[in-house]
């Protein structure tokens, strides 16, 4: 009997060993998860360099005294041209690209807003809110995108329940966009401690708003009528390549004192459409704009891609794989995704080296033959009963 039961603790330390180098737990199933190592930048090796990255055997792409870019292909997703894209810059107002394609989904757009005397004092750009409920969601979502309002940013984040909540859900979206060089603070843009885009996120939310209907009306509409206490007023849209490029669908331009000028933009021709985005840039940046607009489109089906925007991660988990994150403390909710990631199978090569599942499988093994002694001296103890 004594013998069985030191065969009995023993297969129960062997087990739990088992199982602990294999990182379950013996109480309630486990799956083993790989840990992933290190791989490039998100959207492709070339897109970690901080210099001007540009495809062979065509036009360079033009000069700029822009200290960030990307060019790209919105219908295929092909970088194809960029400068320090994943670099961290301040987003100034762009940022209020990603606070309208997370709030246009969740919010009734003939939702009627009665803004707080707050939302209304927001510093910097306004449209001129006063706090009576004369506002739909939509009248603020485009003074948000057209006039870049800051009290209609405020006013927005009211309606979804408060500043809080809606911050958070704007570094939600960012994640689920892959989006991870951006961290938001405000739903305006203004700058605050911490808060951040890059070029290449700037562009992928773009894409992901030209994707929304009413995203595109509002970025695109040059001009509207805008309530008032006592009737309406008009608002002109302030993207000035809206009125001169041809093909301009629009989206947003910026501008801090710290940021400098930034802006994130879209034009369609023959078929094709062109994301430009640009960061940290002192002076008028129009000009520049169009020439890479110009050059994209010309590139485009021509030149070698030096990376891709990247696809939104699968809304079900079970679809959901190991996603790539650029390097730094991107995330509002205190964690700090690392640098751009590539799954590796949990398994072991010839060298002889113990995988995971196969420690899981020694695991199981030793399971039962545990169940099966102890149901050994259950059956001992009948027979001399």
């Amino acid at each position: 009997m004594r013998t069985r039961l030191r065969a009995l603790g023993a297969a129960f330390t062997a087990a739990t060993t088992a199982a602990t180098l294999a990182g379950v737990t013996l109480c309630t199933p486990a799956v083993a998860r790989a840990e992933p190592v290190m791989s490039g930048a998100i959207g492709g090796d070339l897109l970690a360099g901080h210099g001007v990255i540009a495809p062979e055997g065509i036009k360079a792409p033009p000069k700029t005294t822009a200290s960030s870019y990307v060019i790209a292909d919105a219908e295929t997703g092909q970088v194809l041209a960029a400068k320090d894209p994943h670099g961290h810059y301040l987003p100034a107002s762009t940022l209020k690209t990603l606070t309208a394609v997370t709030l246009i989904p969740r919010l009734d757009k003939d939702k009627t807003v009665k803004p707080s005397q707050e939302a209304c004092n927001e510093e910097g750009s306004a449209v001129g809110l006063v706090p009576k409920p004369i506002y739909k969601v939509d009248d603020l979502m485009r003074a948000l995108l057209m006039v870049s309002g800051n009290d209609a940013a405020n006013a927005l984040a009211e309606a979804h329940g408060g500043l809080s909540v809606t911050l958070a859900d704007m570094n939600k979206e960012a994640r689920r966009l892959q989006a991870y060089d951006t961290v938001a603070k405000t739903p305006s843009g203004l700058d605050r401690p911490g808060q951040r885009s890059s070029a290449y996120d700037l562009a992928l939310i773009a894409r992901a708003g030209l994707a929304l209907p009413a995203f595109r009306k509002y970025v695109s509409t040059k001009t509207a009528k805008f309530p008032a206490p006592k009737g309406y007023y008009e608002i002109g849209n302030h993207n000035k390549l809206l009125w001169r490029y041809p093909g301009m669908i629009g989206v947003k331009n910026g501008w801090t004192s710290k940021a400098l000028g930034s802006f994130v933009g879209a034009a369609s021709r023959n078929g094709h459409t062109i994301i430009v985005s640009i960061m940290h840039y002192e002076g008028s940046f129009w000009d520049d704009v169009a020439k890479m607009l110009d050059w994209g489109f010309a590139a485009s089906g021509r030149a070698t891609p030096v990376g891709v925007l990247v696809d939104p991660v699968p809304d079900k988990p079970a679809e959901r794989k190991a996603h790539p994150r650029s390097g730094g403390p991107a995330l509002a909710d205190g964690t700090t995704p690392l640098a751009s990631r590539t799954p590796v199978a949990a398994v072991g090569g010839g060298d002889g080296s113990v995988t995971i599942a196969a420690m899981i499988a020694a695991g199981v093994g030793l399971l039962g033959g545990l169940v099966w002694l102890g149901f050994g001296i259950r059956r001992r103890r009948a027979k001399r009963a």
